[in-house]
Order: C-alpha cells, then sequence, then structure tokens
C-alpha cells in the first residue's frame, strides 16, 4: 500500500497525489522517513508534494523539515513549507520566517506572515522590528499579522505607522490593529 501511495504522490497527476497526501496523512509519523527521501529529491514538484504531505503529518517530527524546506532553491517549495508552519507553529522558526517575509517574492512573505500569525505573540517583537526596518512590502504583511495577533505592544508602532503615512496599506493595518486592539483614536480635537 504505502509504495503505491508514494508513487502516485510522485506521479505528476494533481489529482491522485493530493488524493495520496490525504492517504498517507492517515498513517501518521511511520511514513515520515519515506517522505524525507523524496524531500530531497533532484525533482522540485517531487519535493514540493513531500513536504505537502508532511506538513499533514501531525507529529512533531515535522517540524523540522518544513523550517528546513524554507530554504530550498524553488520558490514553490519554499511556500509550501510557509504553509506547513502555519500549521505546525513553533517560535523556533521565527527567524526563518522573517527572512521569508524579506525576500522579493510577495506570496512567500504573505505565507510566511501567516505562518507568525499561527506561532502568536512570541513573533510579535521580530514583526514589529521587520514593521520598523523592512521594504515596504514586508512592512505591509508584518503590520497585517501584527494587527491579526492582536498584541498590546503593537500600539506604539502601529501609531508610528499612521503618523508617517508612507503606505496606505500599512496605515489600514495599523489601523484595523488599533481597532480589534479596543484603541480608539482621535485625531481632532473640539475647539
Amino acid at each position: 500500500m504505502l509504495p503505491a501511495l508514494l508513487t502516485a504522490l510522485t506521479s505528476g497527476d494533481d489529482d491522485r497525489a493530493h488524493q495520496a497526501v490525504l492517504e498517507l496523512s492517515r498513517l501518521g509519523s511511520k511514513v515520515i522517513p519515506h517522505l524525507l527521501e523524496l524531500v530531497s529529491a533532484p525533482d522540485a514538484d517531487t519535493r514540493w508534494w513531500a513536504i505537502y504531505a508532511l506538513s499533514e503529518i501531525d507529529h512533531p517530527g515535522v517540524f523540522p523539515h518544513l523550517r528546513h524546506a524554507l530554504s530550498d532553491p524553488e520558490a514553490s517549495v519554499r511556500e509550501c513549507a510557509a504553509t506547513g508552519l502555519r500549521l505546525h507553529p513553533n517560535p523556533v522558526a521565527i527567524p526563518n520566517l522573517i527572512a521569508a517575509m524579506k525576500t522579493s517574492n510577495l506570496l512567500l512573505m504573505r505565507l510566511a506572515a501567516n505562518a507568525l500569525v499561527a506561532i502568536g505573540k512570541e513573533a510579535v517583537p521580530s514583526l514589529i522590528e521587520v514593521m520598523e526596518n523592512a521594504p515596504q512590502a514586508a512592512r505591509v504583511e508584518a503590520a497585517r499579522a501584527l494587527a491579526e495577533i492582536k498584541d498590546p505592544r503593537c500600539i506604539p508602532v502601529f501609531f508610528s505607522a499612521i503618523q508617517e503615512g508612507d503606505s496606505p496599506l500599512v496605515e489600514h493595518w495599523a489601523e484595523q490593529g488599533l481597532e480589534r486592539l479596543g484603541v480608539g483614536m482621535s485625531f481632532f480635537t473640539p475647539g
């Protein structure tokens, strides 16, 4: 059964491969060693499906391999790894996810930010640093992630982003973050 599932996973047929992922995930941790062999395959499509299958297995042994896949040479594999890390949140991955947010790959930025949201409050200091020092695209994703995490430590950086006014999207997420935190804003005082 396992050899047939691994063959389906690497068949090049997305429907068969997706069905194989579902069945492999039900087999649990015993398939991890077989998937790890595929993670180092020369073919990017094979690596992508192996990472996807690993991410669907609820086992702590999956996390290090997803984290490592964030440095895969193929963008689609890195994106799949970031998606998997959202399902396996672990603060150890924060530096790797922050590095992924600082790339020029907008989808990877978004997926890495989603994984940081899943990690939660432990990711806040690193996301604040991105908001203060990274390029604008990364700042937008950091602001969105911070708004979703809803940590009071973000209030000063949200106000600062609104006052700077250099990016409507950053401002939008800063306003959303303040609203979600229940912080009212008053820009005009009655005379």
